[in-house]
């Protein structure tokens, strides 16, 4: 231990004095803004890491560093369906749930006006970079009694075409990858007032393929999870108007840890607590307006800031081979550790973790159930991710079909989602049967 302590403290050379030939000479102006970007991210870890070691830095400074929470298969944070995208992603406490809301919250679906339907989704994902990825979604519901339903859903992320080469440029073949989920749910009244749901989902996740690839033996991800959802509806009286209350609260993807490789190294899904609330407000026969709030955690530990080696080269790892974290806690730990320890574990403290709270606000107007307005606004720390944008969207009945659109604007320029739309179609079974 002394000698890994000498080793440490052993003064750096001072490699900026020397003269080097740019890196980025030849390079397009894009590939060269990325790497100049890369670059000061990475220059900037290391003096972090540098003033770590040396005991000139805390954990409160690190709480305006980026430090965002990664998971394996983060399609399962990507909203399903138009209105809800359309509403800055809230979902968790809607009225007039539909064949959607079994992604939000399933409990809500024992208040869904219809006995069945189903709905269809559809989102060309990251148009402004690629045009062969897209965002599918398939769901629907019956309700088998007054007071339970059942539900199923499919969700398919494409994530278009990639040609391998070998070492010397050589195609060596073309590969999809793709992930997808199954979901199948039920929902119970215990009052009329209050409803409990469950989900039970299959994960897959196939990224890379399956072979050996440059000594690593690749392999597709699989997964199980579970939900539980809880909603709340109740209502006052004042000045002869009736205004309605949701509360709702789910308990998203929780279940075991996924891998490409190796027993070694799985890493967490994206469990989630989603918390959100619904107000509604009858204008009059014709006209209704609802407001909605949401707020999202990743129950997943934050990356700590690790010991590296003396020479900076790797991370030290401990004689079980984990890291060795120097502020923050080890975040190689079982999911239901994981989640308890997600709410304490920020290596920046109770400021960073606060930012871990991602707030969303829609509001909807609805005339004659037929026509709707929508709008929203999703933000998500700079540090955490820096999604930031505004939605806006509209839906049309006719009959026993319904339309939703969802377009997002985001707070920046040249965003990877800018210009994404999304597009739903819902299907009132119910209504054709009778007819």
């Amino acid at each position: 231990m002394k000698q890994k302590a000498k080793k440490m403290n052993h003064p750096k050379k001072n490699y900026q004095s020397q003269k080097r030939t740019p890196i980025f000479v030849g390079l397009p102006m894009s590939r060269k803004l990325v790497l100049a970007t890369l670059g000061c991210v990475v220059l900037s870890c290391t003096s972090i890491q540098a003033q770590i070691n040396t005991g000139q830095i805390t954990g409160a400074d690190l709480s305006s560093e980026i430090n965002a929470v990664s998971t394996m298969v983060p399609f399962l944070t990507i909203s399903p369906d138009s209105r809800s995208a359309s509403m800055g992603d809230v979902g968790v406490a809607l009225f007039n749930p539909d064949a959607n809301s079994a992604a939000w919250n399933n409990a809500n679906l024992t208040f869904a006006e219809n006995k069945t339907g189903f709905s269809l989704s559809y989102a060309p994902w990251l148009r402004q970079l690629v045009n062969d990825v897209g965002f599918s979604y398939l769901s629907g519901y019956s309700k088998i009694s007054k007071n339970s339903a059942v539900s199923g859903s499919f969700r398919y992320f494409s994530l278009g075409n990639i040609n391998f080469t070998d070492f010397d440029g050589n195609p060596t073949g073309s590969f999809n990858p793709n992930e997808f989920a199954l979901d199948i749910g039920y929902a119970t009244k215990f009052s009329e007032k209050f409803a409990m749901g469950v989900n039970l989902r299959y994960i897959y996740s196939n990224l890379v393929g399956s072979g050996v690839r440059t000594g690593i033996d690749y392999t597709a991800g699989t997964s199980v999870a579970g939900d539980i959802s809880l909603i709340y509806r109740d209502e006052i009286r004042a000045g002869g108007k009736r205004h309605r209350f949701n509360v709702g609260l789910n308990l998203q993807n929780i279940g075991s840890k996924m891998t490409y490789s190796s027993e070694e190294k799985r890493d967490f899904i994206p469990t989630n607590l989603k918390f959100g609330v619904g107000y509604k407000y009858e204008v009059d026969d014709h006209n209704e307006f609802f407001i909605y709030a949401d707020v999202n955690k990743l129950l997943v530990p934050t990356p700590p800031f690790v010991l590296k080696k003396y020479n900076s080269s790797a991370d030290s790892i401990d004689p079980n081979t984990n890291q060795v974290a120097l502020i923050g806690m080890n975040k190689n730990v079982n999911p239901v550790q994981g989640m308890v320890q997600s709410f304490y574990d920020a290596p920046g403290g109770a400021s960073e973790e606060i930012r871990e709270w991602t707030p969303s606000v829609g509001f909807e107007y609805v005339y004659e159930k037929i026509f709707a307005l929508r709008g929203g606004a999703f933000y998500e720390a700079r540090t955490k991710g820096a999604r930031q944008y505004l939605t806006l969207g509209m839906g049309l009945k006719f009959e026993s079909l319904t339309l939703d659109a969802a377009y997002l604007v985001p707070f920046s320029n040249r965003h990877p989602l800018q210009n994404q739309m999304r597009f739903s179609l819902l299907f009132d079974m119910s209504s054709l049967s009778d007819k």
